[in-house]
């Protein structure tokens, strides 16, 4: 009874505000304003840009960094030697860096800089630019940052470039000089090594100037669409455009954290529209399209859009861009880069993960380098349970349940048995193996989701990640703030989920341990913790006579019990398993003859490292 109360005084509280609904997070402000020109014959380009910088911290700024991505295509950068030193570094660099020639280099180099109109001095250290101030930015302060530029586009090997295997003559991501972000956590100058970004947001005014044969693809709203043309002009009405060989596309992007656009003169431009708002473009070289794949890819992203929409949240933009990029896919805001060859359920597959992105990483934006599978881990998560949505065009029956994330958990299981994994904790530029940090970023993410689901409800878990969006978005968001969410949505306590299955690498690992006659018509049934991360466990007895009973059993970490999410199946709450005890023991009030089988977790959510152990069948 006095559990029962607890219970529904936390269910009421979770449908009040909560007191994270507004969390009190200072965000830095930089509103960028650049111009660049681009010679496509010698690949290199000249840019100036100014940003005004606002520094909502609390704290006196007495130096800026900025990063200068392209210097990591330089032999002898930092993430040459990572790749060369890795035992399994990405395949698409290896020592592909360690071999390039002068002319096919990266370069990003910052040619004058001033602050406040005042000049300061600055270094170039790889890809970080270090800048000491004559004069701090105060707290509540903003500074005008003005800087000319110049840079040389390298051969594409990861992400950004010219001339890639599909023959996209530029893939202009991580282009420009960006300035990093400095949050409660201080400066984040990490030198790049091919991982993932953090970014500040702001307004974008950008102008690109380059051969005019060339179709562009960009971040933002096309300001000058009469002008450019190329399938941007307004139905039915003339393209004037200045004269020369030349064009400057004028592109305004508001509250983003990154700026990204790719050229090619075969690009075909296509857009279609959903929901009278939203205008969603397709840029791909004709033969990308010969069995179909993109004209067919355009009414699915209708449906993604619904799925997404309703499954986290409201897209904030009127704007996406799916971008043939040719190096797999890489999400950005308003746009992804993906590959346009391949079979068409890959290309599909890719579309639906990266645009799945500008719900995570390109509106709640985390830090990815601290906690890289609070974006792509969810993503993968979220993407995996609409993929009959997309289909059908109807959500799956059951989806967050058994065959759905079975391949993630094989190789969660697989990983935790090789004896290399490392915890979600661990900063993704420090992992020891590209694989240990693909499936923390990627695998154990989408199981965080998944076995949370297991913890508190389905239904708790879905309301859970739409509140965590709406609350958090435009905020970079932590692990805390994610967790703090799901305990108000749920009504249970859940630091230990945390304590344990983030920032340690303990396991789980449940068992039937012995199943007996009991007393007076009734069977014992003793379960062992034989991993040392302890959970609620859902037992579900199966009769003889093919009935089914749900025999929970809550942890006493979570102070309460979830709701029961397989309403079809009748279901007892037992009392708490305490954390320490390492037994449980409980009684099924039939006899043993009459016991068929027993299961921990039949839903197989739970991420139990040695599964053949939950199951108990009568011989």
């Amino acid at each position: 009874m006095i559990r029962s109360l607890f219970l529904l005084l936390g269910l009421c509280f979770a449908l009040a505000p909560a007191a994270t609904a507004q969390p009190d997070r200072w965000q830095q402000r930089a509103d960028y304003t650049m111009a660049a020109s681009l010679d496509v014959t010698t690949h290199r380009f000249t840019g100036t840009q100014t940003i005004r910088y606002t520094n909502n911290s609390p704290d006196t700024l007495r130096q800026l960094y900025y990063h200068l991505y392209f210097n990591a295509f330089r032999v002898g950068s930092a993430m040459d030697w990572r790749n060369r030193t890795l035992p399994d570094p990405d395949g698409r660099v290896g020592l592909r860096i360690s071999k390039l020639q002068p002319n096919e280099e990266g370069e990003l180099t910052c040619k004058t800089l001033t602050v406040n109109g005042q000049p300061v001095r600055f270094a170039h250290n790889g890809t970080i630019l270090e800048v000491e101030l004559a004069q701090p930015i105060l707290p509540g302060a903003v500074a005008v940052l003005d800087m000319a530029f110049e840079g040389q586009v390298p051969i594409q090997i990861r992400r950004s470039g010219r001339d890639n295997a599909e023959g996209i003559a530029y893939s202009m991501a991580q282009w420009y000089p960006k300035l990093c972000q400095y949050d409660y956590q201080g400066w984040h100058p990490n030198p790049y090594i091919g991982r993932e970004f953090y970014g500040i947001w702001g307004d974008w005014d950008v102008k690109l100037t380059l051969d005019s044969r060339y179709v562009v693809a960009a971040t933002g709203y096309l300001q000058n669409p009469q002008e450019i043309g190329h399938g941007y002009e307004a139905p039915g009405t003339p393209v004037n455009r200045p004269a020369g060989d030349k064009l400057t596309w004028h592109f305004k992007a508001p509250r983003v954290h990154d700026f990204v656009w790719a050229a090619d003169p075969d690009y075909r431009h296509t857009q279609i529209t959903y929901a009278d708002t939203l205008q969603v473009h397709f840029f791909f070289q004709p033969e990308a399209d010969k069995d179909g794949t993109w004209t067919e890819l355009m009414p699915r992203t209708l449906r993604m859009f619904d799925f997404l929409n309703t499954a986290v949240g409201p897209y904030p933009y009127r704007a996406y861009s799916f971008i043939q990029g040719g190096d797999g896919g890489m999400e950005y805001p308003m746009a992804t880069l993906i590959n346009g060859n391949g079979r068409k359920e890959g290309v599909w597959g890719t579309a639906f993960h990266e645009l799945a992105h500008s719900w995570f990483q390109m509106v709640l934006a985390t830090n990815e380098a601290l906690y890289a599978w609070m974006d792509e881990g969810f993503d993968s998560y979220i993407t995996a349970t609409g993929r009959e949505f997309l289909a059908t065009g109807t959500p799956a029956k059951d989806s967050l349940y058994i065959g759905t994330f079975a391949g993630t958990y094989r190789g969660y299981i697989s990983l935790v048995q090789s004896g290399r994994e490392e915890a979600l904790s661990t900063h993704a530029d420090h992992f020891e193996t590209n694989g240990a940090y693909g499936f923390a970023a990627y695998g154990k993410g989408a199981i965080y989701l998944h076995q949370l689901g297991y913890v508190i409800g389905k239904d708790a878990l879905a309301r859970g990640l739409r509140r965590y969006y709406r609350t958090w978005q435009f905020k970079h968001p932590n692990p805390n703030d994610l967790l703090r969410i799901f305990e108000a949505e749920s009504g249970l306590e859940l630091d230990w989920y945390n304590e344990y299955f983030v920032y340690t690498t303990k396991t789980v690992d449940y068992a039937v341990a012995k199943v007996a006659e009991g007393t007076a018509g009734a069977t014992a049934v003793t379960l062992e913790r034989k991993g040392f991360m302890p959970m609620p466990i859902d037992l579900v007895v199966t009769y003889t006579d093919g009935s089914r009973q749900l025999f929970y059993i809550p942890l006493d970490l979570m102070r309460g019990e979830k709701p029961n999410d397989q309403p079809a199946i009748p279901r007892t709450v037992l009392a708490d398993w305490t954390w320490s005890a390492d037994s449980y023991t409980l009684t099924l009030p039939r006899p043993l003859t009459e016991v068929a089988k027993l299961e921990i977790d039949g839903t197989q959510r739970l991420a139990d490292v040695v599964p053949a152990n939950n199951l108990w069948e009568k011989k």
